[in-house]
């Protein structure tokens, strides 16, 4: 009998999502607008704990585009984009005409590089082409280093687009991730820390992006009693039925993230006397992550030539899902051409990196099996 699959990161529902959709048929509000989504935003201000305000969209992606928009970039624009990402994260720089300047990592978070960011930036200017945005990632929920790049960001007058798709509930120095660049962006996909089947939103201290984003997020559509449009607009609004399950997903988020640090927990305690496997943590106590995904990095000089693609087929034979890091952006096909930064930190990162199945409705049965397979691999 064939194994059932051990997913890396499945959704979770937590019970109420079904009460809130059945209100939303009941009163027929299933369009892109209701009681569900403006409560639904009201939710996440809530629960960010910060005077910002939320316009709830279609996906992060969508959140990412309108953010840049929001910024001014144009045509011709140069952004500032962390490398190793997931590819939605520099997609709308193309989207816009742009080009994606890729900066590095660091080794401490694994996110966007201080002194690389720095470097770019100034040979950026230098080359007479000073960049618009600076889109910095939270990767794998773990937090960029906010002060050094906010600092950089102000230093230079550059705004910081704060890609927190992975990190909703995490926090630096006690402040929630989503609300240190002039925009944040959440995801909902279905494979996030709490999901809306797909759906987004971005998150900004100045009402007047807010509103402006939702306006271009409906189209663009005048204040007028015909169908009247003066700018370019988008049908990237979130429904009032995904909205529906986003309440219920916000009233189980902060136990859906005690889970994934449980798995968290699981792995360290496994791989705590296995000197080739270093597990992705937190570098100091100023970081929480909510460990979405939780990762390692082996090293094949200390398993005898084996490598992170050897333990991620082990494990496929299982029927359980492991998935590499991301594959950085600038060695990527479809942007190896854009200017890189760095000592290349994400291309060895993503060499001897795999992420382990995270999810937060995973069993102690599922946990039994990880563990045997993990074992028997080293």
């Amino acid at each position: 009998m064939e194994l059932s699959k051990i997913w890396l990161s499945s959704p979770h529902m937590g019970g109420k999502e079904q009460e809130y959709v059945k209100e939303a048929f009941d009163t027929n509000w299933v369009a892109p607008l209701g009681p569900n989504v403006n409560g639904f935003e009201k939710d996440i201000e809530t629960y960010l704990k910060e005077p910002v305000y939320v316009g709830a969209l279609s996906s992060g992606t969508a959140a990412l585009h309108i953010g840049l928009i929001l910024m001014g970039v144009q045509a011709g624009d140069e952004v500032l984009c962390q490398s190793m990402t997931f590819s939605a994260s520099a997609n709308p720089i193309l989207y816009l005409g742009a080009t994606p300047i890729f900066v590095d990592s660091e080794a401490d978070t694994w996110n966007i590089c201080p002194n690389a960011l720095e470097d770019a930036i100034k040979d950026r200017i230098a080359k007479g082409k000073k960049p618009k945005a600076i889109v910095a990632v939270h990767l794998y929920g773990m937090p960029f280093k906010a002060d050094e790049i906010v600092a950089i960001s102000q230093k230079y007058e550059i705004p910081v687009l704060e890609d927190s798709a992975e990190a909703l509930g995490s926090t630096y120095k006690g402040q929630k991730c989503g609300t240190f660049g002039d925009i944040g962006v959440l995801s909902f996909n279905g494979n996030k820390i709490i999901t809306t089947s797909g759906g987004g939103a971005l998150v900004t201290s100045k009402k007047e992006w807010r509103d402006k984003a939702v306006f271009l997020s409906t189209q663009a559509r005048d204040n007028a009693p015909h169908y009247q449009h003066s700018e370019v607009g988008y049908n990237y609004r979130m429904s009032n039925i995904c909205a529906g399950i986003g309440r219920g997903q916000m009233e189980v988020l902060d136990a859906h993230i005690a889970k994934r640090r449980d798995m968290h927990a699981f792995y360290a305690n496994l791989f705590a006397d296995n000197d080739a496997v270093t597990i992705f943590e937190e570098p100091a106590d100023d970081y929480f992550s909510n460990h979405w995904l939780t990762s390692i990095l082996i090293d094949s000089d200390k398993t005898n030539g084996r490598t992170r693609e050897d333990l991620r087929l082990a494990l496929d034979a299982k029927n359980i899902e492991s998935r590499p890091l991301w594959k950085p952006m600038h060695m990527q096909p479809v942007f190896e051409k854009y200017p890189f930064y760095g000592n290349n930190i994400s291309e060895k990162l993503f060499e001897d990196g795999l992420c382990l199945p995270s999810g937060s409705n995973l069993t102690d049965e599922d946990r039994a099996r990880i563990k045997e397979a993990i074992i028997s691999f080293f």
